[in-house]
């Protein structure tokens, strides 16, 4: 259950999860499975509030729908409704999550292996948790995507930090010692996101996405590109902001999949 998209700030979701099995850890270097997998019934809760700012933005107008040549007058809307005004824009989202845990709180339980030995234990999960997420996004778009060529150019960048109480633990363990598990690291570590947009004609779109992890790793000690993805998209028109993704090329760096 969620709230449906509309002007409000304000946005919440609800959720009722049932695992069962159990689960093996492929890649984590402790062994252990990340704890949202293990058995039990959890109620999930989550709400997010975002503000948007805009620096300055060229509002649509009854001109713009009418494209003037030498024909005469042609209904010309944009190719995407969502990329028809230019703009500088700066917005923010701040929401927290909370779960509740329902049976299967064992502190451990062994777990055979393929080939019958014992390959892990399962750690001892809290009944109930909760943590803040946040996220600050710049977004600068020139051009109002109507014409042939040169008229749209996006570039979006956003600032992700996943779980506050997973950096804060980060934080905490600078100066320590103990290791963290790959899942408390996936959680911990902010990450910074570029998307380039550039029309190639008419309604064709280039698009960059990357991602980039400001912490270090094991292997690397210094941020570090995570994903790169290459795609070229065709927005239809009749469909307001409909699109069909004619190429799409993923790179991830520093991952073994």
């Amino acid at each position: 259950m969620s709230s449906v998209a509309s002007d409000s700030p304000l946005q919440y979701r609800f959720g009722l999860h049932k695992n069962s099995g159990h689960p093996q850890s492929v890649n984590a270097i402790n062994g252990e499975a990340p704890v949202a997998l293990m058995p039990g019934l959890c109620a999930k809760a989550a709400f997010s509030y975002e503000q948007s700012k805009d620096i300055w933005r060229i509002k649509e107008t009854k001109e713009d729908f009418v494209l003037k040549t030498k024909r005469g007058k042609f209904w010309c809307p944009a190719y995407d409704v969502r990329l028809k005004e230019p703009h500088a824009t700066v917005s923010a989202v701040i929401g927290g999550t909370c779960a509740a845990w329902f049976g299967g709180r064992e502190n451990s339980k062994a777990i055979e292996s393929q080939d019958g030995d014992t390959s892990m234990t399962v750690k001892k999960r809290s009944p109930l948790n909760a943590d803040l997420f946040g996220s600050v996004c710049c977004t600068f778009q020139h051009g109002k995507f109507r014409k042939l060529f040169n008229d749209m150019t996006r570039v979006d960048a956003r600032l992700d930090i996943s779980s506050v109480s997973g950096l804060g633990k980060k934080v905490l363990n600078i100066f320590k010692t103990s290791s963290v598990s790959n899942a408390d690291n996936s959680l911990s570590s902010p990450r910074l996101n570029f998307i380039f947009q550039q029309q190639v004609a008419g309604p064709i779109l280039f698009r960059v996405d990357s991602q980039f992890s400001l912490d270090s790793t094991l292997e690397k000690h210094a941020p570090h590109m995570e994903d790169l993805i290459y795609s070229l998209s065709y927005s239809l028109r009749l469909l307001r902001s409909g699109k069909v993704v004619a190429l799409v090329l993923t790179k991830k760096k520093g991952r073994d999949d």
